[in-house]
């Protein structure tokens, strides 16, 4: 995806040299300034709130043109963090992410429409369970700016909710659970 990433840039910069090119941002998740998170009916009575620590990624953004955003990211679904050891040992198991046969999730964006000043709709395939597909959600930035070390911060959120049954997990905890909220709240650093 790198590879594929820098032959567009060059591409572009070869045919139209009077556009601006998007910057590339690492994701802070050194300094845990960033956090993908998961919220979930519990037999519909109450919400189960739970993240993923461990992930890495990057993402490609130009204000002047915000069509050519990009991010690529990939989660360590073993980090599953539920705030419950027992519980969380159930989620990483076979009736859910069962971990050890796929233990990565990963999302790359196809496309980015814009619908207003730092706001738009992103497209990308979304690997989870070892199942692939096409979602799109809306996307807000935070900001962006100069950080205190000498560095170019910029940071958005997005959510969507995707059904479970769509990646193959089928574990019945009633009819209100069949469906995860999952939110991507990120900070990345220009390099």
């Amino acid at each position: 995806m790198k590879k594929l990433m820098l032959a567009a840039g060059l591409s572009a910069a070869l045919l139209m040299p009077s556009l601006s090119q998007a910057a590339t941002y690492k994701i802070d998740t050194q300094g845990a300034h960033a956090f993908i998170q998961f919220k979930i009916q519990h037999l519909g009575y109450s919400w189960l709130l739970g993240r993923f620590n461990t992930f890495d990624g990057q993402f490609e953004y130009d204000a002047k043109a915000p069509e050519k955003s990009a991010i690529e990211v990939t989660i360590e679904t073993a980090s599953l963090d539920s705030n419950h050891a027992e519980r969380d040992k159930h989620l990483k198991g076979s009736d859910f992410l069962d971990v050890s046969k796929f233990p990565q999730s990963t999302f790359k964006s196809t496309g980015f429409k814009s619908t207003g000043a730092g706001e738009g709709v992103l497209t990308g395939d979304f690997t989870l369970h070892g199942v692939t597909k096409s979602i799109s959600f809306p996307v807000k930035m935070i900001g962006e700016g100069k950080d205190p070390w000498g560095g170019y911060r910029a940071g958005f959120e997005g959510k969507t909710t995707l059904k479970l049954s769509d990646y193959g997990i089928d574990y019945n905890l009633g009819p209100a659970s069949t469906s995860v909220e999952i939110g991507l709240f990120i900070e990345g650093i220009r390099q």
